[in-house]
């Protein structure tokens, strides 16, 4: 009888440790697949980066609806469509408009990536175009992008405060 309890004990720990280390390296496994799939996307300039949080330079963070403010990066364009909260310095063109937040659509634009050591990425994007020299103009937008997929976006404008976006890259074809 003694014999058959410490069978069945030495059972239980050998089935306990072996399902403990099949779910580890399961989640290595899924992190690995994660970040060569992050890796890829930066490599081939082509992801969206959707904003969860808004973070303002002046107030407090913003909560974004999901799947809505983003900011597509293709190889020839970009589009972004992003709140904006914050202190203008400049007023509108036109008073009349009811256009805010940071909206537009570019095909001239710089973009310089740099890996950091621990991994990430640091991704600078300047637009060049003339058109977009009014109170909207975005001088550069800066992406920190973690390998887990992560993501924050400093923009900053000429004629207002900078604001911050946190969220994630994601392909653009599960957009």
């Amino acid at each position: 009888m003694k014999t058959l309890v410490r069978i069945l004990i030495v059972f239980t720990i050998f089935t306990c440790g072996s399902t403990i280390v099949f779910a580890q390296s399961t989640k290595q496994e899924k992190q690995a697949v994660k970040k060569a799939a992050i890796k890829k996307m930066v490599d081939s300039g082509v992801y969206v980066f959707k904003a969860n949080y808004a973070l303002p330079l002046r107030g407090s963070q913003k909560n974004l609806t999901p799947d809505y403010y983003d900011l597509i990066v293709t190889k020839d364009t970009i589009t972004a469509y992003l709140p904006y909260y914050g202190r203008a310095y400049t007023a509108p063109n036109d008073i009349y408009t009811n256009e805010g937040g940071i909206k537009f659509k570019s095909g001239n634009f710089s973009y310089v990536t740099k890996q950091n050591k621990n991994g990430s990425w640091l991704i600078s994007i300047k637009p060049k175009d003339t058109n977009m020299a009014n109170w909207r103009s975005v001088q550069q937008m800066t992406l920190n992008i973690s390998t887990s997929g992560y993501a924050s976006l400093q923009v900053v404008s000429s004629n207002r405060d900078m604001i911050s976006f946190d969220g994630t890259i994601e392909d653009i074809k599960s957009k």
